[in-house]
């Protein structure tokens, strides 16, 4: 979805994502298990690793289970073998929607993400019905208060970044794959904390949705997805008009 719609849905799903802590911590988990065990254990040379840790910290994440998930990743400790999926789908109202999943069970997992669809006035869709529309890029939120338009540009685009979108109330950064870990290390470095910070799903050609019902039926299939535990990311091609949203 667009930066602007991005962050009010960012804003409105806080709340929840934080009275759900747990699956935060399972998320993060796998991710630096996957990371360590591509790059190694070390955040000094692995530097996906390290931007992982600095997300595990920043959302009070217990450095045993940092560790932990670390040394799975090593083989230090015995630890499941995740695989990598993305499904790919439609909301209502033609919002076309990319499900990243993170799993120890691929069945498991394709059945869950259906029934969700199916459950939610979604469909499942045939891989590349959605993600050809779709660039892979890095993303950052990062709300006015905490710079200016100008400093931004300044330090994101020397970091890296590729682009850097006024919305009014916040800034999107977006920048290639491989400039995130510089991007994210540079941010934190200036003490801006991003709203939002991921590798996502960018579309150049956003779906309107301009109808309550449509939207309150778009959001609902995202948050089931969400919640389900092999989820770690729901990436939409959806602009909503910022007065459904609450």
């Amino acid at each position: 979805m667009s930066g602007h719609s991005k962050w009010h849905t960012t804003k409105r799903h806080k709340a929840v994502i934080d009275a759900k802590r747990g699956k935060i911590f399972s998320v993060l988990a796998k991710e630096i298990t996957l990371a360590a065990r591509s790059g190694g254990g070390n955040a000094e040379t692995n530097a996906r690793l390290r931007t992982l840790m600095d997300k595990a910290r920043a959302s009070n994440m217990p450095t045993d289970n940092i560790k932990r998930a670390i040394q799975k990743g090593t083989g230090e400790i015995p630890g499941v073998v995740y695989d990598e999926i993305t499904y790919e789908g439609y909301a209502p109202g033609g919002v076309g929607l990319i499900v990243e999943v993170t799993t120890d069970n691929k069945n498991r997992a394709a059945a869950e993400v259906r029934q969700a669809f199916n459950d939610n006035n979604g469909n499942m869709a045939q891989t590349g019905a959605v993600s050809h529309s779709f660039q892979r890029k890095g993303q950052f939120l990062i709300g006015a208060n905490q710079t200016t338009e100008d400093k931004l540009i300044e330090i994101a685009l020397e970091a890296g970044a590729d682009d850097i979108i006024n919305h009014g109330d916040h800034f999107e950064v977006l920048c290639p794959i491989s400039a995130y870990d510089s991007v994210a290390k540079t941010l934190q470095e200036k003490s801006m904390k991003p709203e939002s910070s991921e590798i996502a799903y960018i579309t150049n050609i956003p779906v309107p949705v301009t109808d309550a019902e449509i939207a309150k039926q778009v959001l609902e299939l995202i948050e089931a997805l969400e919640a389900l535990d092999d989820v770690k990311a729901v990436h939409g091609n959806h602009e909503i008009d910022p007065k459904f949203l609450g």
